[in-house]
């Protein structure tokens, strides 16, 4: 696995990357990105769920925004819609 995070520390990127076998494998795990003072999960391939992690770490529901919902979507979960 890699981090990678960009120069503006705006986009925070959990990768898988390597060689499983004679297979390569390359991939994003999680991708992170804050806007407007929000944590926008723009992929979570975790089995737990990173948005889980981040309420666990303290930070609030209304500061974490599931973007790899809709919006539509967004409005019935617990936490930001945008």
């Amino acid at each position: 696995m890699k981090l990678i995070i960009d120069r503006t520390a705006t986009n925070y990127v959990v990768m898988t990357l390597g060689w499983q076998g004679e297979e390569r494998v390359h991939g994003c795990i999680i991708h992170i990105e804050i806007m407007n003072g929000k944590n926008w999960i723009q992929r979570d391939g975790t089995e737990y769920g990173i948005a889980n992690e981040l309420v666990a770490a303290g930070i609030p529901k209304n500061k974490i925004v599931l973007a790899f919902h809709l919006e539509d979507v967004r409005q019935y979960t617990d936490f930001a819609i945008a």
